[in-house]
Parts: C-alpha cells; structure tokens; sequence
C-alpha cells in the first residue's frame, strides 16, 4: 500500500478538553511524498523498516502499524494472526507529516487485503479513528475538515492543483510536548487554555474558497497553524528556515503540523525548484523537497 503525507493548511486548535484532547478544526491537504507498507504471511507479528531515516522507526509491537494489525485482527475475532509488516519510509519521522499516521492506514489496509477480511470502508474508518487522530485521512487522503481531534472528516472540494515544498529539519518534533507548549503559551499571554477559554475552532471561509477555486495566490495569506508559535518555541530555528523559504519566493509558509517540517506554498513548479535550490543551500534545513497536492490515501500499488 502507498500512503501519502499531509500538509495542513489550516490548523485551529481550540482549548484543552477534559480528555487531554483539542478541538481542532483542522484542514488537511494529501501531498505527493509516500511510505509504502508491504505485508506478507509470517510466522509471527514481525516489523522491519527501509529507507531514510528508518533508524528512526521503533519496531516494537507498539508501533503504530504493528497496533493497525492487531487491532484489524481482534475487530474480525481472528486472534493474534501473525504478519510481517515492511514499511519504505519516505515521509519524515517525527516532521508533522503524519509519517506515523500513514503507516497505520496502509498496513490496516493491506493486511485487510491479505487477509481477505473486506472490511467495510466506515468500519475501517473507525478503526483508523481509534489508532489516532490523523489516521482516518491518511486512509482517504485528498483534502477534508477534521473536526473532533481531527478524525471526523468531511471532504472538501478541490479546484486544482498545489505545488509544495518541504524543507525537512534535524530531528523530530513531540507532537504532545508541542500541544503542551501551546496551552501554555495561550495561559502565559493571559488568554486561557481550556475548551472554555478559547473559541471554537472553525475553517476559515476564504482558505475554503481558495481551495474550491485553485488558486494558490488566495490560498497563501489564508494558510494558519495555530501550533506554530508552539514550535518555534521549541525550535527557534526554525524561524530562519520560514524566512529563507518565503524570501526565496514561497507566496507563503508555515510550519506542517506540529513541526519540525516547514511547508512552503509556490505558484507553479518552477518556483518550488527554485525555492527548493535555496533551502537546501541556506545551512536551515537538513534537505528540502518538492511534490504537489492533493494526491490520492492508500492505495493498493
């Protein structure tokens, strides 16, 4: 299975729920860069990894891929059925690119295909929900809301297409310690961090009509992250990579996610090479990539 990564283009975090959970109102765009699961008959639950950054995977049982196994297992009242999982990393780890969440979907979906399972999409769906917020997309990709912590999608229209580029930084980035520091930004300035406290998180209407229409120009000044003062915080760095991107012709840029990856928004192809060119020789960045965007959820290859 090939599962695309994520940029999201907006992400409105409401205030701290009783759960230890946001509000999100959090607008997802699939992106051209992929892992690929592979699964296979095994004599045990096994889990192995290649590609950049592997080293970075935990291969334990812990692993989110490995949970989708078992989890698709126990919903079919299989028993602990054994399968070897390869994952081929091409999404950063840790980069706020939902690396983790891609796996999930991919290896629920491919062990549902070898094991002949023919899991209904809305089940799958919630099996994804249950393994993390960012699963559920990582299934459908393309481009939706999530509402909720962000697993309850509603797709939205997509007039054209978005050329991205990535400039992928050293390291990762927690995505809790980054929540965290958020709820503690917002007490420090005196604004609260509770879901009483902050307004309910809602999609900006003219990031909705820019994506409905294509247009990357009106696209740029509605893009928002309300995790990246938090990310800065802990990555100060970060700031020259925005700067560099943006003075490089980027019509916009943002941190992805909960960071450490920086999404640069460009007007064509072009643009994103040359925006790419300058990242990767600016010393702010480890290596940057281009792709563009929406690109299809897991797919079957």
């Amino acid at each position: 299975m090939r599962v695309p990564a994520k940029v999201n283009v907006q992400l409105a975090v409401g205030g701290l729920r009783p759960d230890g959970f946001h509000d999100l109102a959090n607008v997802f765009l699939a992106v051209g860069l992929y892992d690929e699961v592979t699964a296979t008959p095994s004599a045990t639950l096994r889990l192995t990894a290649s590609g950049e950054d592997a080293h970075r995977i935990p291969l334990d049982e812990d692993n989110l891929a490995a949970r989708a196994a078992r989890a698709l297992a126990a919903h079919h009242r299989l028993g602990d059925l054994p399968v070897h999982l390869h994952i081929t990393k091409d999404i950063p780890v840790a980069g706020g690119m939902a690396g983790g969440s891609a796996d999930a979907a991919g290896a629920l979906l491919a062990c549902d295909t070898l094991w002949g399972t023919r899991t209904p999409h809305d089940e799958l769906l919630a099996l994804c929900a249950d393994l993390g917020s960012d699963v559920p997309f990582s299934l459908v990709g393309g481009t939706a809301l999530g509402r909720g912590r962000g697993e309850r999608l509603t797709p939205l229209p997509t007039g054209g297409t978005f050329h991205w580029v990535f400039a992928v930084a050293e390291g990762g980035l927690s995505t809790p310690d980054v929540y965290r520091e958020c709820d503690r930004l917002r007490e420090e300035a005196g604004t609260g961090a509770t879901a009483a406290d902050v307004p309910t998180p809602e999609p900006a209407p003219a990031l909705l009509d820019a994506l409905r229409t294509g247009d990357p120009a009106a696209l740029a000044p509605a893009l928002a992250n309300d995790l990246q003062p938090a990310a800065l915080s802990l990555r100060p760095s970060l700031a020259a990579t925005l700067t560099t991107g943006t003075s490089a012709g980027a019509l916009a840029g943002l941190v992805s996610g909960s960071g450490p990856t920086c999404a640069f928004l460009a007007a064509d192809a072009e643009s994103a090479a040359r925006i790419a060119d300058a990242l990767r020789s600016s010393g702010t960045c480890r290596t940057a990539r281009t792709t563009q965007g929406p690109a299809h959820g897991a797919t079957l290859v």
